[in-house]
């Protein structure tokens, strides 16, 4: 594949910020021919909304500077990977618009080198087996206000070392019982230089590999020598990894190469109410907390597809939020508006009434009879076996997408909340006081009657409509207010599922790993049963839709039939981001 990008309006200007000033500076500076980034995934979970701000820069540093970016697994922990994950990053990068240079690349395509270059650190003098426990390591290994103790291992001769290295290859120690270290200095105030281990044995089968090891590098090992190997010039990480990066250097250079990468820190994309923690989101996947990693309240990339995000929405956000070295978090609020901007064109337009209110229009049938003089251009109607057919267009900006028929019935529904018996201040909806409203796309209606059920709410209103208001406005009188509706006879029975965010408090990384569950918003979903018009039993899955008035939804992309119309609000059409 060739390194490429789908372009949305911000990927048009040109982009500043400290990283693609030192690639300018670097090409200007002619120490590069062309920049070759990579995005390293672990495939030991989903990816989440932290991943997609690394994918849009590490993709969009090789596109805006025609360069290479590559997609290596860093699977060096067969214990937690699994082949699974690996097909799901390879579709969300794709989804998002990005393509990789050449095939994918596995850290564990290099095994045998990385094996190899352990050796070379033997001889040098520049590793160790290590035979303690693991806990006498993490013990000797101090903190950062006492020094760290060598091993007694430590000045064991070349020779012991290869034997035992050549051991642990062969299956001959158990799990936890050898490591190989590098030898560095366990006085450093660097705790990742405090002889940080570089193989362990792991007796588990590989999804790539099979059971061809029982050793494996660690991931500190694996990745500065993977970048090395595939020539990247800028390896670009969160700022977490900046202690790591002396390791990083220092295995390049004991190595050998000429050619070292270099390693620069971003800071990682924190939003609040947002949990971006791989080892949480999988204990909410384990204990059922949610219904997959592809749960629409799911901050993964595969979760927030189902949702009904776009991927241009998703890059938007990403060249809003930029890229800095200093940490900060992010309002929800900006997402929703990079999302609710992708849709605002595009999708396409339908009316769904989420709490129906029944509505009889005691005229109906005198009303549209006379139908076919009251026509105009704008109002396109079919009068057949009294159901009044309006033609309307999908989408009012883009007219390729067709129009759609609306059957307008004697018994509608409207909302319940645009009617009320005792309305707040500035309501400006119907009520016994203000009895006139505009249909959309249709009458002038006029509340005649409401009848109240056992419980004291409105079930169900008698009203008229003006016959001369399809298309016009009314004579004599200004009429306030536009409501969208569904036929009672002809709308489509369908769930609608409901999303606020998973977890109300607003920094969610500081929930504990086992109190997941007590942390959850109750209001999380909520599903009602709604009414919509017919069209919309005849969507495509994962096809997108302006409900008028009710916001942006998406036909659920496993779960919509045409029987049982399902669909997932993405967002609402209030914008409240400042």
């Amino acid at each position: 594949m060739t390194n490429n990008s789908t372009n949305n309006a911000t990927e048009t200007t040109e982009k500043n910020d400290f990283i693609r000033a030192i690639v300018r500076d670097d090409l200007a500076e002619q120490k590069y021919s062309q920049i070759v980034t990579r995005f390293p995934p672990e495939p030991n979970g989903y990816l989440h909304l932290g991943h997609v701000k690394s994918i849009c820069l590490n993709f969009g540093l090789a596109n805006e500077f025609n360069g290479l970016c590559n997609l290596r697994f860093d699977d060096t922990n067969p214990d937690a990977e699994d082949q699974e994950f690996v097909d799901n990053i390879k579709a969300d990068v794709e989804w998002l618009g990005f393509h990789w240079a050449g095939d994918t690349r596995y850290a564990s395509s290099y095994f045998e080198q990385l094996y190899k270059w352990a050796i070379k650190l033997i001889e040098q003098g520049d590793a160790y087996v290590d035979l303690q426990t693991p806990e006498q390591i993490r013990e000797n290994r101090g903190n950062f206000g006492q020094v760290g103790k060598n091993s007694p291992y430590r000045d064991a001769t070349v020779s012991e070392n290869l034997q035992r290295f050549d051991d642990m290859k062969n299956g001959k120690f158990g799990n936890g019982e050898a490591v190989l270290r590098a030898k560095i200095d366990m006085a450093s105030p660097n705790m990742n230089m405090r002889d940080p281990v570089i193989y362990r044995v792991m007796h588990k089968e590989h999804h790539q590999t099979g059971d061809q090891w029982c050793i494996y590098p660690m991931y500190d090992y694996a990745h500065p020598l993977s970048d090395a190997i595939e020539g990247i010039t800028h390896s670009i990480c969160t700022l977490e990894f900046e202690d790591h990066r002396p390791f990083y250097d220092w295995i390049v250079n004991k190595v050998g190469f000429e050619k070292e990468p270099h390693q620069y820190e971003f800071a990682r994309l924190n939003v609040n109410h947002i949990l971006t923690s791989k080892r949480k989101l999988k204990k909410l996947v384990e204990d059922n907390l949610v219904t997959g990693w592809d749960d629409p309240r799911m901050p993964t990339i595969a979760g927030m597809r189902r949702r009904g995000y776009t991927p241009e929405g998703l890059r938007d956000f990403c060249d809003r939020v930029g890229v800095s070295k200093a940490d900060g978090v992010v309002d929800f609020g900006l997402l929703e508006f990079s999302i609710r901007n992708s849709l605002e064109d595009t999708a396409n337009r339908a009316m769904a009434v989420i709490n129906p209110l029944k509505v009889t229009i005691t005229n109906f049938d005198e009303a549209v009879a006379d139908v076919e003089n009251l026509k105009k251009p704008t109002v396109k109607t079919n009068l057949e076996n009294g159901i009044l057919w309006l033609t309307q267009p999908k989408n009012s900006h883009d007219e390729s997408q067709g129009n759609r028929e609306i059957p307008f019935t004697k018994e509608i529904y409207i909302d319940k909340a645009d009617f009320e018996i005792n309305p707040p201040d500035g309501y400006k909806r119907l009520s016994p006081s203000n009895s006139e409203i505009r249909l959309r796309n249709s009458y002038v209606l006029k509340v005649e009657e409401h009848i109240v059920g056992d419980n004291g709410e409105v079930v169900e209103l008698k009203a008229t409509i003006d016959p001369k208001t399809l298309g016009n406005n009314p004579e004599g009188r200004k009429v306030k207010g536009v409501i969208h509706w569904v036929s009672a006879t002809l709308g489509v029975p369908a769930e609608v599922r409901l999303y606020e965010q998973l977890f109300t408090q607003e920094d969610p990384a500081k929930i504990d790993l086992e109190n997941l569950a007590n942390e959850i918003n109750p209001n999380s979903l909520t599903v009602v049963n709604a009414v919509v018009e017919p069209s919309l039993a005849k969507a495509e899955k994962g096809e997108r839709f302006q409900f008028e008035r009710e916001g942006f939804f998406v036909a659920d992309s496993q779960d919509f039939t045409s029987e049982k119309p399902v669909f997932n609000r993405i967002v609402g059409l209030k914008d409240g981001f400042k």
